[in-house]
């Protein structure tokens, strides 16, 4: 048991052995078919690794220094939601280098919003607007990079800018930098 305690969050579902594979099984048996689906599909904590979730302290900034394919809008789009979710009162900005690109990826894209989003919980997506809607009343406006001063004014509890490792490379930083960075808070 100790060793449970150490694991990550979801760690425990992605755990090797026979013994993991025997608890795993009895908990399919528990569940109802839809629990089990919804485990199966919509579980982001359970079936992401450690480094796509936010840090578990507190925080104001959380910067993803990785390359292609680890998963960072995936995560980005888990954590929008999960934000949406759980505050009815959430106003959050997502800002792209232009809006063909947040609504083909981040809203609409294999890793976006709405293919993060269950059924029952996915967000109404305005394009006219650039504005998605949850049914508690959360609400995330897309931005253009392009267009900065339209940031100017509207109230945001949170954001979110994907592809910045475009940012990083241009800058030729290295990894251990951006980690050294984000724990110094800046």
């Amino acid at each position: 048991m100790a060793n449970r305690r150490n694991l990550s969050r979801g760690g425990w579902l992605r755990r090797p052995g026979d013994e993991a594979d025997g608890e795993r099984e009895e908990l399919a048996r528990r569940l109802k078919p839809h629990e089990l689906a919804a485990l199966g599909s919509y579980y982001w904590e359970g079936w992401a690794r450690d480094a796509q979730l936010p840090p578990s302290e507190a925080w104001r900034t959380w910067l993803i220094c990785a390359g292609r394919g680890f998963g960072k809008t995936r995560a980005g789009a888990e954590w929008v939601r999960d934000v949406a979710r759980h505050d009815g009162s959430a106003r959050i900005a997502l800002v792209g280098a232009n809006l063909a690109e947040i609504r083909n990826v981040m809203v609409e894209g294999d890793s976006g919003v709405l293919a993060a989003s269950p059924g029952a919980l996915a967000p109404e997506f305005e394009p006219s607007l650039r504005r998605l809607t949850w049914e508690n009343g959360a609400i995330a406006w897309l931005y253009s990079a392009g267009e900065p001063e339209t940031l100017r004014g509207p109230q945001h509890s949170h954001a979110s800018r994907p592809g910045a490792e475009r940012i990083v490379r241009q800058r030729n930083l290295r990894a251990d930098r951006c980690a050294a960075a984000s724990r110094r808070g800046g």
